[in-house]
């Protein structure tokens, strides 16, 4: 029987819930599947994100330690789109300041990226065909 591949939850370890939530919720306009005092469920097209506060997180990850927001990152997520170029002047408007691009890669995507405010780096990417 081959392993489930079915991504249903993304969670993120956040450092101040209050202030994720509304970064995500003004950039990214999900529905709220649910929330309360530590933690909000975001519905994205195909999956769920869970904004988590980081000092909740160790009972899911023990004996893995909660890495601290600062050390880097450690998580790309992608967002595949027709136009980055459009998406950069939405980005833009709604003052993400974008960490690089939009650029060519040598893979053939357009890409710009950006980081939500407890270090996760999200990718916009466009096929180049």
């Amino acid at each position: 029987m081959p392993v489930p591949n079915a991504l249903e939850v993304v969670t993120l370890l956040v450092d101040d819930i209050e202030r994720a939530k509304i970064f995500y919720q003004e950039l990214f306009e999900p529905e709220v599947i649910f929330q309360d005092a530590v933690s909000c469920v975001l519905r994205f097209e195909g999956v769920a994100v869970n904004l988590l506060q980081a000092s909740e997180a160790a009972p899911l990850t023990e004996p893995v330690p909660v890495a601290a927001s600062a050390s880097g990152a450690r998580v790309l997520l992608t967002i595949k789109v027709s136009d980055v170029d459009a998406i950069c002047a939405v980005l833009r408007d709604r003052g993400v300041k974008l960490l690089n691009g939009p650029i060519n890669r040598p893979w053939g995507r357009r890409t710009v990226a950006f980081a939500d405010p407890s270090g996760h780096v999200w990718e916009i990417a466009q096929d180049l065909g």
